[in-house]
Order: structure tokens, then sequence, then C-alpha cells
């Protein structure tokens, strides 16, 4: 019996020398222990050329194909040999796949998993000249490499980075919101009308720092943070300030916050700037529809980009709006029309009638934008100015009320020719690139005109017999019902 084994080097073939101890699998593992040389021996060897082979030898017996490398060797070693052996292989589909293309009859069982087990154990006793820890050095290589080509690894295709930029980016406008907020709070016992003067908490906080004590804002220069009507007015407003005196400990607490606050909005800037250079490696289609910020949410509410890939269109309009949507099927009111694609410019930018219709719109040419952005190899923007044109189009069309089409806008108007007989001479009938012939119309228009106002007179007319024919017959109703009460009325008196 042969054994076929598979390492990170090559393939190998071991010729079992004692088959009787195949009938004990349990027992196996004590005679490889003990001298693994009465067990097997090996019979050959062939080597990967590179890298590239040993991936693809790899993925095949991942896949139970049959490689051609190891076509080639199993018919060098076996059948040009005349071998009429039977080879055990680890692999049950594998060894279907060569006893189909090779006639080679396969066995695999037990007694042949634990031979497999032993070989793999006293790997270094069997195949002698290999250096210790150069297997597991050529099988951590190979197995980094199998990693990458199944999962199509990129550095520049890593959304996980784009999933934590903009959780870290929502956690830092909290925190300068809280700190900038306490900053004006703390300061406030001191300069209270500062906080109606200087609305920016950026300003705010680096005027703070630069001069500390109210009293030293008269004679301090602030050109470089506030314009000259802040600057003003603050000045004259700190003279006759209402706050009370701190001390310089308080000062110095509240200055380290105040450069905590300038530190934590630079690096939010240097964030931003890095998720934005993210985004349009990644997802540029992407970030061409509903920009940096409304995309990177997207992608690390879904997961990852491959995740969002996968949902459709409708699934995209909603997301983030998850609690609204199983409320409203749980009370069987409307469901939400939008989640997170809420915040794009081109939702934004509509009439409040009009946001569901464009939700939609835009989140059917997001979802077509994302699946190019993951599974296109492309590095640029390919159909996302294209969609974001079509979103235009559609919503000029809702708040117009007129069709629009994408190619009467991309034509050309006709240039100016001019005649050859009239030189120098202007021709106003060139200003009108459309070829329109006015007098048909307005017969056409006149005679509508005419046919609609005679179908009005003759309609009147009905309208009004009809009403002279109601009167009448009420009137003689009327004179019927007086003549009977008189009668009535005589012969009551009789």
């Amino acid at each position: 019996m042969l054994v076929l084994f598979e390492t990170a080097m090559g393939y190998s073939l071991f010729k079992v020398l004692d088959e009787g101890k195949l009938e004990e699998p349990a027992n196996m593992h004590k005679a490889f222990e003990t001298d693994p040389g009465k067990m097997v021996n090996l019979h050959a060897f062939q080597k990967f050329e590179d890298t590239t082979a040993a991936v693809a030898a790899a993925t095949a017996l991942v896949e139970g194909k049959l490689d051609k490398g190891l076509k080639k060797f199993l018919k060098k070693n076996i059948i040009g040999k005349d071998l009429q052996e039977e080879l055990a292989v680890c692999d049950a589909k594998l060894g279907g796949v060569i006893k189909d293309k090779m006639d080679i009859a396969c066995v695999n069982n037990t007694a042949v998993n634990e031979l497999i087990r032993g070989i793999r154990q006293q790997i270094h006793e069997v195949m002698p000249g290999l250096e210790e820890g150069g297997m597991a050095a050529m099988a951590l290589g190979l197995s980094h490499s199998l990693s990458r080509y199944k999962l199509k690894f990129s550095p520049d295709k890593v959304d996980t980075m784009i999933v934590q930029a903009i959780n870290l980016l929502d956690e830092l406008d909290k925190e300068i919101n809280t700190y900038a907020m306490r900053v004006r709070e703390w300061y406030g016992w001191h300069f209270p009308e500062m906080g109606k003067i200087v609305t920016d908490n950026m300003q705010y906080a680096k005027v703070v720092l630069k001069v500390g004590v109210r009293k030293n804002m008269k004679d301090a220069d602030f050109s470089d943070i506030l314009t000259e009507d802040i600057e003003a007015d603050m000045k004259k407003t700190c003279e006759i300030s209402m706050g009370t005196d701190i001390s310089e400990d308080d000062i110095k607490n509240l200055s380290s916050l105040c450069s905590q606050v300038i530190s934590l909005s630079e690096y939010r800037v240097q964030l931003s700037e890095y998720l934005k250079n993210r985004m349009a490696a990644i997802a540029p289609n992407l970030s061409v529809m509903v920009g940096d910020l409304v995309g990177a949410r997207l992608i690390a509410h879904a997961g990852s980009l491959m995740n969002l890939a996968k949902a459709p269109a409708s699934t995209v309009q909603i997301l983030g709006a998850e609690k609204a949507l199983f409320r409203a099927l749980k009370t069987k009111h409307d469901t939400p029309k939008y989640g997170l694609i809420y915040h794009a410019s081109l939702i934004g930018q509509c009439a409040p009638k009009n946001k569901g219709k464009i939700s939609r719109v835009l989140a059917a040419k997001c979802s077509l934008a994302i699946r190019v952005d993951a599974l296109g190899e492309e590095s640029e923007a390919t159909i996302g100015y294209a969609c974001r044109e079509k979103v235009e189009a559609r919503l000029r069309q809702l708040e117009t009320g007129k069709p629009y089409s994408l190619e009467s806008a991309k034509k050309e108007p006709k240039k100016y020719e001019q005649d050859a007989n009239g030189a120098g001479a202007y021709n106003a009938d060139a200003d009108n690139t459309m070829e329109v012939d006015e007098t048909p119309k307005k017969k056409k228009k006149n005679a509508l005109v005419e046919d609609v106002s005679e179908d009005e007179k003759k309609n009147k007319k009905e309208k009004k017999s009809k009403k002279e024919k109601k009167r009448k017959a009420e009137s003689d109703d009327e004179s019927e019902s007086e003549k009977k009460e008189k009668k009535k009325k005589k012969k009551a008196k009789e």
C-alpha cells in the first residue's frame, strides 16, 4: 500500500512496510513512537516550484480537485512504474476523483487516517534531511498566502478601518461637545456674557487658553482667533461683566481642559481627512452618491462593505431605522421612508413631500454603486457620477413637474453659421435652435378653442332648459295642491 501525503513543501509517497498493523488502528501510534522507520518508507517526493504553485495545489486539495502537479506526480511514480498497489488518501472526495480520472484504487478509512496522523507526527523521522522549524515556517507562509487568496486580501480594500474610523469620529464629536460645554459652564461663572458673544466652541477654548483672567482681555490681541466685530464687542463687555473672580488654580485647571478641547478638535480634523481618503480608495462610487460620512455610517451599520452589497435597495433605504420599522409593523402604521440615507445632500435639498421618493431612487442607485465598489476591480468612481446625475434629474422632475431626460441635456446646441450671401448680417432665425412651425400650432389651438367653446354653449343651453322644465313642473304641482286645499276649505265652511 502507498500513502499520499501532502506537505507545505510538496507531494510525497510513502510505502507501508507492515500492513498487518493496519488491522489495529488504536495501537498504531505506539508503533510510530517506537520505530517509525519500520512502518513506512519514503517512496517518492516532488517539491513545489514556488509559493504560487503551493497555493494552487492547496486550493485544489481543499476543494477536492485533482491538481495538474499531483496528476503528473502520480502518473510518474505509480502508473509509469506499473504499480498495482492501493493508494491511501486522507480525503475520500479526492480519492474518488483520482480513481475516476487515473484508474488508481484509493482507500480512506480509520486505519488510513491513523497512519497519516502518525506520519505527520514523525515527519522528521520518516523524511530525513528536513531542518527543525523549516516545515513549520513553510506551513505558516502557505497558510497566510492561502488565506489572502481565498479572501482576495488587499490592504487598500480593508473596510474594517472605515468602521473603526467612523465610530471613533462619532465618539470624538460627543466628547468634544461634552468638554466644550464644561468649559463654557466653568468659565461662565467668571465671564457669563462671553458665551453669547463667542458661539464657536473652538474659538471659545482658544480665547480662554490665551487670556486666562477676564481683566487681561482688554490688552490682548485676538486677531488670529476672532473677527474684529466680535473682538471689539468682547473687550467692551468684559469691563462691565457681572461674573465672579476666580483664582489662579482654577485658571490652570480650566486651561488644561481647554487644551484638551483644542487637541481633540485638531485630531478630529485629521481623522476626518483620513476617513475621506479611505472612502475614496474603498468605496469611491458610494462616496460620490451620498458623501463620505453617510457612506461610512452605512458600511459600519451593515458590518462590512460586502454585507452592505448583499442587501437590497429597500434595506439600504431604511438602514438605521430598524426600531421605527418594527414599531410600525407591530402597531400597523406607516413604515419609515428613510434611515441613515436621510442625511445625504440629495435628500436634504429636496422638498419635504419629495423626500420619500428621492430616498427610494437614491437607495436603488446606491445599491448598484455599492456592488461595483465591493466586487469591482477599479479603484476610481465609474458609475457613481452617472447614477448621481440620474437622481438629480429625478429631483428636478419632481420639483418642476416637467419631464427631464438625460439624452436631451447632453445634446449640444447648433453652432451659428454665417450666410455666405449676407456677409456681416445677423441672422435672427439662428437664435432658435429648435425648429418649430408656429402657424399650424396656432391654428390647431384656435380650432380646439372654438370646439371647446361650442360644446360649452350647448351644455349650458341644455342645463338651462332642464332647469326651466323643473321649475314649470314644480309650479304646476304647487298650483294643483293649492286648488285642492281651497276646495277642502269650502267644503268645511258649508
